[in-house]
């Protein structure tokens, strides 16, 4: 059971250690011409991709002439500038026979932990994943800063699954999955095929990170770090061997891994995390029409809204009340309050027209909203 046949929407994490060769410091082409064949493959039975892909400071060191040893935080960005056009190539060169198109995607931890900026970096994912494209996202290493950036692509791999309410996270390792021990170390470490739940005793199976890896730098502890983050937006995570050819395929077809279990759906975890983890920057109250439409599982629109309360920014939450002053539902607004202020009560077609711009028709997107109970 690895997940992957249910899955509808799926995020890869590729290393660098399975992207670059080691001996040259190219791009491994074999390698990634048959893991296109693997993303060919979901596609086809209408699954949607993403791939988070390191790779691009390995490459550009080698295009500068840079030596592993170059770590400081101005050679690593530089390499990463001079190496991101080379993975671009790398990754079009191998979806392209398969008539797939790559979009670069580069973002920061801001990207995702900013609420703005996170709606942001969902709403051009989503347009990709709906256009049929595979995104392959990377951290901006070019400009990010040591306090600021996610230091590995596991953790940056369960934030875009969380980001965009994927199934399934995989995760392409150095070993095929969680052991009971590290398995270079202790020949009688045992695979453990499924986790139910991340508790302290799987916590203390988890080793350092490869020190024997090459040019990668995470490990099975930052895996599982990932694992809990994308669990809890209800995402499962399957943790297998990446240098395999067609790594996917290989699970498929039975090859071992770890399987994360999520306890819940990422559409009633993202739900959960609005209703109750956000604290209220304002309040929206609406019309019976309105109200009506929200418990139908509707949008709001602006033309049901009568009156804006608070000072909120675009993306902050807000509570939804009926004219009694009851709450209905809270959510993500996609505009400030400012400009709500200046759209209520008005059809969504005429909101470019008030405004000078359009964030879409809807003050909060039923995907974004979250109805109270009772």
């Amino acid at each position: 059971m690895s997940g992957l046949a249910d899955a509808r929407r799926i995020v890869v994490k590729v290393g660098s250690a399975l992207l670059v060769d080691d001996k040259s410091g190219a791009a491994d082409r074999a390698w990634l011409a048959a893991f296109a064949v693997d993303v060919a493959r979901l596609k086809a039975r209408g699954q949607q991709v993403l791939v988070v892909s390191s790779g691009a400071v390995a490459l550009g060191r080698r295009r500068l002439g840079l030596s592993r040893r170059a770590h400081d935080l101005p050679q690593k960005q530089a390499a990463a500038a001079a190496g991101q056009s080379l993975l671009m190539h790398a990754w079009e060169e191998a979806l392209a026979p398969h008539q797939i198109v790559a979009a670069q995607v580069l973002l920061t931890r801001d990207d995702t932990e900013t609420r703005r900026r996170w709606l942001n970096a969902r709403a051009t994912v989503e347009t990709l994943l709906g256009l049929g494209v595979v995104p392959v996202v990377n951290e901006n290493d070019t400009v990010v800063t040591e306090e600021i950036r996610y230091g590995d692509n596991d953790r940056l791999a369960a934030r875009v699954a969380q980001m965009i309410g994927a199934d399934l996270l995989v995760l392409l390792s150095d070993v095929d999955g969680l052991y009971t021990a590290d398995p270079r170390r202790d020949p009688s470490a045992r695979h453990v095929p499924v986790v139910a739940e991340l508790s302290a005793e799987i916590d203390a199976m988890a080793g350092g990170a490869n020190a024997e890896g090459g040019v990668g730098t995470g490990g099975m502890a930052t895996k599982l770090m990932a694992a809990r983050i994308a669990s809890a937006a209800g995402c499962a995570t399957l943790v297998t061997l990446g240098g395999r050819t067609a790594p996917l395929g290989a699970v498929e077809a039975g090859a071992r891994a770890t399987l994360f279990k999520a306890s819940l759906t990422p559409a009633a975890a993202y739900k959960a995390w609005i209703a109750g983890s956000l604290a209220p920057q304002g309040a929206l109250v609406v019309d019976a029409g309105a109200d009506a439409a929200l418990r139908a599982g509707k949008s709001l629109l602006p033309a049901g809204v009568r009156q804006v309360e608070g000072r909120f920014g675009k993306g902050d939450a807000v509570i939804v009340r009926d004219e009694a002053g009851r709450e209905i539902a809270r959510g993500l607004t996609r505009y400030d309050a400012a400009d709500a202020e200046r759209i209520k009560g008005m059809k969504s077609s005429g909101i470019e027209a008030v405004l000078g711009y359009t964030e879409g028709p809807t003050l909060i997107h039923a995907d974004d909203l979250a109805l109270a109970r009772g």
